[in-house]
């Protein structure tokens, strides 16, 4: 076994798997999303199968990372520009209780058993659905529960340019009232607003730095 050769396929795969790191801008590889999740299996499974043939030359393995590296920077760089593609990608927040009111179709789509959920109520100290305000399946299965006693919403009503239809909901107003209060906050459009949260009744916007 040549321990040079694979030495040196550990080297660029560290190598590939920071600059990996870098320009997803993570801290770490830690999957939030199903893409996070196929990224780590198949740059594991490259690495991994790759480093220890040596029929494959240096060479070889460092184009296939550069291939991957490539994917990943393209599906990247979709999701942040393109809404559509985003949600197919990473999916969104679905609700799944509505002020007391279990939605049974959003809970199915989901893939969410009642087993499943009164369990993940349990462990928030909630024991009955009527005490539940709203509960939110975020992109990575946590649940997020807001009781009837919390004063407000606390959850984003808009992400990267893209308005959290739920939350919208449950404040009680539409897509035009944001589109008023973006205006009036100086902004052309939702597309410029990074991050939207609504407190104490107001909206607040911080916006994308003007030079993007």
């Amino acid at each position: 076994m040549d321990y040079g050769l694979i030495t040196i396929k550990f080297v660029l795969g560290m190598i590939c798997l920071i600059f990996q790191i870098n320009i997803l801008g993570k801290g770490n590889l830690a999957p939030t999303s199903a893409i996070d999740q196929v990224q780590n299996y198949v740059l594991g499974g490259i690495i991994g199968g790759i480093i220890y043939n040596q029929d494959i030359t240096v060479l070889q393995f460092v184009m296939v990372l550069l291939i991957w590296t490539l994917i990943v920077f393209i599906v990247k760089y979709a999701k942040e520009h393109n809404a559509t593609i985003q949600n197919i990608i990473d999916g969104r927040p679905r609700l799944l209780i509505k002020d007391g009111r279990l939605l049974v179709d959003n809970c199915m789509r989901a893939g969410m058993t009642a087993n499943e959920l009164m369990f993940r109520l349990r462990s928030h100290g909630i024991y009955e659905i009527a005490k539940v305000k709203s509960g939110i399946l975020e992109q990575n299965g946590q649940l997020v529960v807001i009781e009837n006693s919390d004063e407000n919403i606390r959850f984003p009503l808009i992400n990267d340019g893209q308005i959290n239809l739920d939350v919208l909901e449950l404040i009680h107003h539409d897509e035009k009232w944001i589109a008023e209060q973006v205006k009036k906050a100086g902004f052309k459009s939702i597309n410029d607003i990074y991050l939207g949260e609504y407190v104490h009744g107001k909206l607040h916007l911080v916006g994308y730095p003007k030079d993007n």
